[in-house]
């Protein structure tokens, strides 16, 4: 079964839903092919780094409110196993991640870079935006450093990924993260284990019936 992922990597539900999907799969006997498809929460340029918090308190109403969001995710966050640094982390405009994800598909990394962006931004505090910080993260995943750091400097996908992401909308993909299950059986949000794994088996049961 296929199981494709619409995502932002500065989404911390997806990093949640990530995780939960992958628990799931611990329990779940029939294979499965992960696919990361893009998503962006935010599309603006980002002109300069600035702290993730203070965009927060922009967007959402002030510093308490932002505060208050992101401790009730930390939460969350810390029940499976990933540790959410709200005050470290930097605002960062995604589309280059999301090219290298897709590049990184064609050399079977993608999961791998997925994982370490994540951390990156959220655990570490690492500018996703940067170019000089995702060919180290893309190289820490498996990627050949000088090959990684031709196609950032390149124009190679970023009509692809412009495609991806208009698509997504087009498939009505309004919130991430999106699990599409065999190409047309859709879960949202960052379900619980038990939930992704039903929804798992039923999808399996409906496709192997005649």
């Amino acid at each position: 079964m296929e199981i494709e992922i619409y995502a932002d990597v500065v989404c911390p539900w997806c990093y949640i839903g990530k995780r939960r999907l992958e628990q799931a799969l611990a329990s779940y006997d029939g294979e499965v092919t992960v696919r990361y498809r893009p998503f962006q929460l935010d599309p603006t340029p980002v002109t300069a780094p600035q702290p993730l918090l203070d965009a927060l308190a922009a967007k959402f109403g002030g510093r308490e409110r932002a505060e208050q969001m992101a401790g009730q995710v930390t939460r969350v966050a810390a029940g499976v196993g990933l540790t959410l640094n709200f005050d470290r982390a930097v605002s960062a405009n995604t589309f280059d991640a999301h090219r290298l994800v897709r590049f990184a598909d064609g050399h079977g990394r993608a999961g791998e870079l997925v994982e370490a962006l994540y951390r990156a931004h959220f655990t570490d505090g690492v500018d996703v935006g940067s170019p000089s910080a995702l060919v180290t993260l893309a190289t820490s995943a498996g990627l050949d450093e000088t090959e990684v750091r031709d196609h950032l400097a390149s124009d190679a996908g970023r009509r692809e990924v412009a495609a991806d992401l208009a698509a997504a909308h087009q498939l009505g993909v309004s919130s991430v993260p999106t699990f599409v299950l065999a190409g047309k059986y859709g879960v949202t949000g960052a379900q619980e284990p038990e939930t992704l794994l039903a929804a798992l088996t039923e999808v399996a049961q409906r496709e192997s019936t005649p």
